[in-house]
């Protein structure tokens, strides 16, 4: 006699979810760098690549025909501009840190403790019962006046140039060896472009990220989120690129030779 199959037997499946794949990629979680919202601000804002053209116009003569001691010369200019951009345009690292923490610290923690929560719901029962009042004034949103003062910005600024002078230039030297400049000749050329780069890209960076090494991850993995500050130092990055296309070509004119046309290409692209 054959027994027919159970009907009440039933076989379940289940479906084991796949595991979400890691990704390598870096997820930017700073947030862009925004200009003081001050009129001085605003207006050097404008002002400083005007200021950063006139000084490429006027050094550009005499860094072709001596580059070294026109490159050591101009670091003194160049140095009080982009300081003054920094102090005058962007928020120090320091000041948007302890901005963070009392949003932080302002968050509620989600616990509330057992009187305080009958004594919430009693006075919601008490509000129920009342009559309700006329309809509220909604209040007045403060005026933002977050801006730090002038006087805190001036030692980070001096500290990022600190910073700049004395990490920066020596990777970049390394770098620009590794991109093709003479190893063996016009050394001091070369440090000195790598440290009118480092001036022109790393001082705002260090002003307004400091030594976070999680930004800093960013600023190598080109992870950042576009402002004036990314923005320039990627102009810059690319001016210097764009300056070395007329060097080894065969005009046989005196500005092409090292490092002059990468200078202007770095200064003009800023």
């Amino acid at each position: 006699m054959d027994i027919p199959p159970s009907s009440t037997s039933t076989t379940t499946t289940t479906d084991t979810p796949a595991l979400p794949s890691k990704s390598r990629k870096i997820t930017p979680v700073s947030q862009p760098i925004p200009i003081l919202a001050t009129p001085l601000s605003r207006s050097y804002a404008h002002i400083h690549p005007i200021a950063l053209l006139s000084l490429s116009y006027a050094c550009f003569p005499s860094l072709v025909s001596d580059p070294v001691p026109t490159l050591l010369s101009s670091l003194l200019p160049l140095s009080a501009l982009q300081l003054s951009y920094t102090i005058l345009c962007l928020p120090p690292h320091s000041t948007r840190n302890s901005r963070s923490r009392e949003a932080t610290s302002e968050k509620p923690t989600g616990s509330v403790p057992a009187k305080r929560a009958k004594k919430h719901d009693a006075g919601r029962e008490k509000e129920r019962e009342s009559p309700r009042p006329g309809p509220r004034k909604r209040p007045t949103p403060k005026k933002d006046t977050s801006d730090p003062p002038l006087s805190s910005r001036i030692v980070p600024a001096l500290l990022s140039l600190l910073l700049t002078l004395t990490l920066v230039p020596p990777i970049l030297f390394a770098i620009l060896v590794l991109f093709g400049a003479p190893l063996t000749t016009h050394l001091p050329h070369t440090y000195l472009l790598a440290t009118h780069i480092a001036l022109l890209t790393a001082l705002p960076l260090f002003y307004v990220h400091g030594v976070d090494g999680r930004m800093w991850r960013e600023v190598s993995g080109a992870a950042l989120p576009g402002d004036e500050v990314w923005g320039g130092a990627v102009g810059t990055v690319l001016g210097a690129w764009v300056g070395a296309v007329p060097i080894p070509l065969d005009w046989d004119r005196e500005w092409q030779k090292w490092p002059v046309t990468i200078v202007t290409g770095a200064i003009e692209f800023d």
